[in-house]
């Protein structure tokens, strides 16, 4: 069972910026693929990024490229966010997920979920 625990939420100013991470409790997330979902309020979960299990690739959501990256240690089995630009809408709480092998960009391809963290752009 992997345990995923998210850190570095908080408030921010619209135009700023945010570091999550995602500490996972397994040394083997080196052979996960890793991401970041988001919800709102009254909305479903939606994607925000994924990235493969060596780093080689990544899969960002429309919404968010340019301006979010994802990245990931193994040897500290944490994967990151790092968002830049922040808005308003991008108000929301933040979920690390994890499955063996290949991912994708629904909630149910994704075995393991961290709690979330809260993050809140005022404009």
């Amino acid at each position: 069972q992997v345990q995923l625990a998210e850190s570095g939420g908080g408030l921010v100013q619209a135009g700023g910026s945010l570091r999550l991470s995602c500490a996972a409790s397994e040394r083997t997330i080196g052979t996960y693929t890793m991401g970041w979902f988001r919800r709102t309020p009254g909305k479903e979960r939606a994607f925000v990024a994924a990235i493969t299990w060596s780093g080689g690739n990544t899969y960002y959501a429309d919404s968010v490229k340019g301006r979010f990256t994802i990245s990931r240690d193994n040897a500290e089995n944490t994967v990151y966010l790092q968002m830049n630009s922040l808005k308003p809408e991008d108000t929301a709480v933040y979920y690390c997920v994890a499955r063996y092998g290949s991912g994708g960009y629904y909630p149910n391809d994704y075995h393991y979920w961290g709690q979330g963290t809260q993050v809140t752009v005022s404009s």
